[in-house]
């Protein structure tokens, strides 16, 4: 009778063990579920606040670019009368006097709630545009690469003959004859470039030298009307031949007779607070490069090209996440919006 008892209680206690290991693996197993239910709540909420700021930062970078567009279209219609180039100056905004729009400067971060935009605009007038440029300054734009004159020779009058209308090869060029004999043979354009990406199949042009610096440093944009053939181009004080130093990449300015990467940054520096003037540039290089790079460069406030590059950041206030735009557009105010765009780069 007492065996009997005895057993019953061990078999009571065995009971009630198995229940709580029961309801402790129960508890663990909520608790899991819980945990993951969680997780999984916290990643959908990041990922739409992420969506959100990302969507909030976009059309913050496009309120930028179009502050910008608005600048260059007053530009445009009412020409700066110093040779500070101020984009615009908006009397109903009260930050106006305190922000200067001005080309190929980074211009600081200008509120529009939720956030901040940055802009900087550069224009096509401080490329070399292989369309229009003349032999002396396509030569000059390869001052930085590691090639004898032969190779530059080479590469120059292919361009030239690229480019021009005609069938007959310069001393150095190549025409329809070389290309078709190529192992994937093309035909010579004899029209201008479309594309700076168009001189990779120019004779002597290699990836080498056209990723390794050569794309920064061209443009084919020319000042055309309505889409017209290439021909309608207006008249302007600007010369092909020359490059407008306040409006070069640093690439660029490299590339100048005699230059050297100290003299760049003493030149980029004096930009930031207001734009060069050629005795600037003669104070800054002296007589001796000067003379060597004066007939590549003009500073004149005319010599612009209508091709402007916006590039504008937008930002979140105490968030990491931005937006970045790119636009290469034309700004003309026969045009009936007056700008085209002709590049829109989405950089996210």
């Amino acid at each position: 009778m007492k065996t009997q008892v005895y057993n019953q209680k061990m078999s009571h206690k065995h009971n009630k063990g198995v229940a709580l290991l029961l309801v402790i693996w129960v508890l663990a197993l909520l608790s899991v579920i819980v945990g993951e239910f969680c997780h999984a709540m916290k990643t959908e909420v990041n990922i739409t606040r992420n969506f959100k700021e990302q969507t909030q930062a976009f059309y913050i970078a496009r309120a930028g670019l179009l502050k910008a567009v608005s600048g260059l279209i007053t530009l445009e219609t009412t020409p700066p009368k110093t040779t500070d180039t101020k984009l615009f100056s908006d009397e109903d905004n009260e930050d106006s006097d305190t922000v200067k729009w001005r080309i190929n400067i980074d211009i600081e971060d200008i509120p529009f709630e939720p956030g901040v935009f940055s802009v900087n605009i550069g224009n096509e007038a401080g490329k070399v545009n292989i369309n229009k440029a003349g032999q002396n300054l396509l030569k000059m734009m390869l001052n930085g690469f590691d090639l004898d004159d032969q190779d530059k020779a080479v590469i120059v009058d292919s361009i030239l003959d690229w480019r021009d209308e005609n069938d007959f090869h310069r001393l150095n060029g190549a025409e329809n004859n070389y290309y078709q004999s190529l192992a994937e043979p093309y035909e010579c354009k004899n029209d201008f470039f479309d594309s700076v990406e168009e001189l990779l199949l120019v004779k002597g042009v290699t990836e080498e030298i056209f990723y390794g610096g050569l794309e920064d440093l061209v443009t084919v944009y020319i000042d055309e009307f309505d889409g017209e053939p290439k021909r309608r181009a207006r008249k302007s004080e600007f010369n092909y031949n020359q490059i407008n130093i306040n409006y070069a990449p640093e690439q660029v300015l490299l590339a100048l007779p005699q230059m050297t990467g100290e003299l760049v940054q003493e030149l980029v520096a004096f930009r930031k607070e207001k734009d060069l003037t050629m005795p600037d540039i003669l104070e800054i290089v002296g007589a001796g490069v000067y003379a060597e790079m004066s007939p590549y460069i003009t500073t004149a406030t005319t010599a612009k090209s209508p091709f402007y590059t916006i590039v504008t950041e937008g930002k979140i206030q105490g968030s990491p996440v931005t937006h970045c735009l790119e636009v290469l557009l034309q700004i003309d105010t026969r045009l009936d919006k007056k700008f085209k765009i002709y590049k829109w780069i989405d950089k996210g």
